[in-house]
């Protein structure tokens, strides 16, 4: 009997299972949708995937908002704001960050005046709108220090008002600020959206998979050269390698306060190729603030782990100073962190070679900024005006030179003087102070490794700021207002999780 069971089993393995009648019907309707797009747009398969895509990522996000939300944070880490020159890319055609009406494979209307990103997230504050309107479970969060937030935003619209009142340009100021209203809307809305455990992992996946994704993608460009950079200044966009830092710190977090979970052994097996896509970036500003960061995470931590880090780093730390002392002088490809340390702190032409030129670029463009702040020191000179050029610049590729320079933060002096600077410093200082006291609140070795990881990144895009212009670019600010916007979502998170406290019975 046994044995006609097993044949009987066997039979029924081998069997073809019948196609039913829904799954008949659903692969057709999939056939004649995508060949019907393919004769609309002639042919074009950029605006047929667009359309698909689009459905899908509507449908999943009527189905799930924290799933659409991971999918439209997944879009802006893996598409490209700018393309690398010389490495023009699908990520980079994907237009995500054009404003409709630019992007090339979609009908030109003059209306689009949105891009994919704006239009995406438009679409996740409406399907959260109505979730909340007729979900009985569902749960406000309260924002911390809003009113501190919202004074910022305003104050940054009202430096736009001030600036076209001067006779700036609508445009280049809208180019200006769009990115820090990405911040805000960010940190007001990532609190709504993840609200469990679950949801943060999910959020946390995404974020390992796309930046790891544009580590690979560098990697690919630095093999496809015979790995060096023959002339390239970067193989990664400016932004890709302060992402890469933001990893740094959740894996070394993870490890100092023993948290286990899949994602630790995922980052332990990506950790070099993480390292060798950070290389690729050849950013100077990615390395300033990556030893920004692990200072102030030195910092942070608890006395027992700050401990614990510092008998575990001490061979990392012998190694990096022969390391450095071996190829200080050296001109082989295995010192190039090394040249770009030294380029960064020196002023002799023979040391700093080919970067010679962009330091000296950026010496006269601090110059030029000074001086216009001190002109302008309490209200700047508002957004969409021109800053003052005492010293020419010579022509570089980039249309916004004349209003926006690499150095940001004296650029937000310039743009909205002593009270606008002020009332930056003021939101970022006020956050990581109530980051710090989240951090010593929370028991989740978890929940304290992603914590610890969004204090820093404030922290590390700050410095970054120093050097190169990224307060103004759109994966940024959405990044950073995401890991910002996920410090209340701790503390939610945690309060959920702790049981409560036993009643005791009466006696």
């Amino acid at each position: 009997m046994r044995s006609e069971s097993f044949l009987s089993d066997i039979s029924s393995v081998n069997k073809p299972r019948a196609v039913s009648m829904w799954e008949t019907v659903i692969a057709l309707v999939s056939v004649l949708t995508v060949s019907s797009l393919l004769v609309l747009t002639y042919g074009n398969i950029f605006a047929a995937l667009a359309c698909v895509v689009g459905v899908a990522v509507l449908i999943i996000t009527l189905y799930r908002v924290e799933w659409g939300f991971c999918i439209f944070i997944g879009f802006v880490l893996l598409f490209d704001q700018f393309e690398v020159p010389g490495f023009p890319s699908v990520t980079t055609k994907i237009s995500y960050f054009l404003n409709l009406k630019e992007i090339p494979y979609l009908p030109s209307f003059s209306a689009g005046d949105l891009n994919l990103l704006e239009a995406q997230l438009l679409l996740l504050v409406l399907v959260w709108f109505c979730v909340v309107c007729f979900r009985k479970n569902s749960h406000f969060m309260r924002v911390p220090m809003w009113g501190i937030a919202l004074t910022f935003l305003f104050g940054v619209a009202g430096f736009v008002a001030y600036g076209l009142k001067r006779g700036g340009d609508f445009l280049p100021a809208l180019w200006e600020v769009r990115a820090l209203f990405y911040l805000g809307a960010m940190y007001f809305f990532v609190p709504q959206i993840i609200q469990t455990k679950g949801d943060l992992r999910a959020l946390m996946w995404t974020c390992i998979v796309a930046i790891s994704f544009k580590a690979f993608q560098g990697i690919e460009r630095l093999a496809r050269q015979g790995f060096s950079f023959a002339g390239s200044e970067t193989l990664t966009n400016h932004e890709d390698p302060v992402f890469m830092c933001t990893l740094f710190i959740f894996l070394l977090a993870l490890v100092v306060f023993n948290a286990k979970d899949r994602q630790v052994t995922a980052l332990l097996l990506l950790l070099f190729p993480l390292f060798l896509g950070f290389f690729a970036g050849q950013r100077r500003a990615a390395y300033a603030a990556l030893a920004t960061s692990l200072i102030v995470f030195i910092v942070l931590i608890p006395p027992k782990e700050r401990w614990v880090l510092a008998k575990g780093a001490v061979p990392f730390i012998l190694c990096l100073a022969v390391y450095i002392a071996v190829f200080w002088n050296s001109e082989s490809k295995i010192a190039s962190p090394v040249k770009l340390v030294k380029t960064a702190l020196s002023d002799d032409k023979a040391t700093e070679g080919e970067r010679y030129y962009s330091n000296l670029y950026r010496k006269f463009e601090f110059y030029d900024l000074a001086m216009t702040a001190r002109y302008f020191p309490v209200f700047g000179i508002g957004f969409g005006n021109k800053y003052y050029q005492p010293v020419p610049l010579v022509k570089i590729r980039f249309p916004l030179r004349d209003y926006i320079p690499h150095d940001e933060d004296i650029w937000l002096v310039v743009k909205t003087g002593a009270v606008g600077y002020f009332l930056f410093w003021l939101f970022l200082d006020c956050f990581v102070g109530y980051g710090a006291m989240t951090l010593m609140k929370l028991s989740d070795p978890y929940l304290k490794a992603v914590c610890i990881m969004a204090i820093l990144a404030v922290v590390g895009q700050i410095t970054v700021s120093f050097y190169d212009l990224q307060l103004t670019y759109y994966r940024n600010m959405v990044y950073l207002g995401t890991l910002m916007g996920l410090v209340p979502s701790l503390e939610y998170i945690q309060s959920r999780m702790t049981p409560p406290a036993k009643v005791r019975k009466a006696a």
